[in-house]
């Protein structure tokens, strides 16, 4: 019978959740990406399996919305559900958060709940992942989408 040491233990048990932790991360930094680039992209091509035309036709663009709207709602629900095991592996408090409309007068605003329990680390990557999309789609829309894009601007 051996004794295992207590540090030892202790700092595999500190690795496993870093890599966990690690995974995670990873994980809802793929879903993020995956709602911008993955579900379009599918969505299109199973459009384009379905009409079996070279062009554009009402039930291909019926078939391309429904799966595009299954695809991002599927992905939304993985991103909730990858937050809240991240919040259960690290301990982090929940609290249930309500727009403002449906919110009682009486409960804590927003920004003091925001305060007190922060913001976890797949937020913070959902929320740079959204920025860095807006950004490119606007270097691209002035940049590099031709000057059709920068006519329409000045006289649409």
């Amino acid at each position: 019978m051996s004794v295992e040491d207590p540090a030892a233990v202790d700092a595999g048990g500190v690795r496993s959740l870093t890599l966990k932790r690690i995974a995670l991360a990873a994980a809802t930094a793929f879903a993020a990406i995956h709602i911008w680039t993955g579900c379009p992209l599918l969505a299109l091509w199973v459009a384009a399996q379905a009409s079996g035309e070279h062009r554009i036709t009402m039930p291909a663009l019926a078939v391309f919305l429904i799966t595009v709207a299954l695809l991002e709602g599927v992905t939304i629900i993985a991103l909730a559900w990858l937050n809240d095991v991240y919040d259960e592996l690290t301990g982090r408090v929940r609290v249930e958060r309500r727009p403002p409309w449906l919110r009682a007068m009486s409960e804590e605003a927003e920004h003091h709940v925001s305060q007190r329990v922060g913001i976890s680390l797949p937020e913070r990557i959902v929320m740079i992942i959204v920025y860095v999309a807006v950004i490119a789609f606007a270097v691209w829309y002035v940049f590099l989408a031709g000057e059709s894009s920068l006519h329409c601007i000045g006289q649409c």
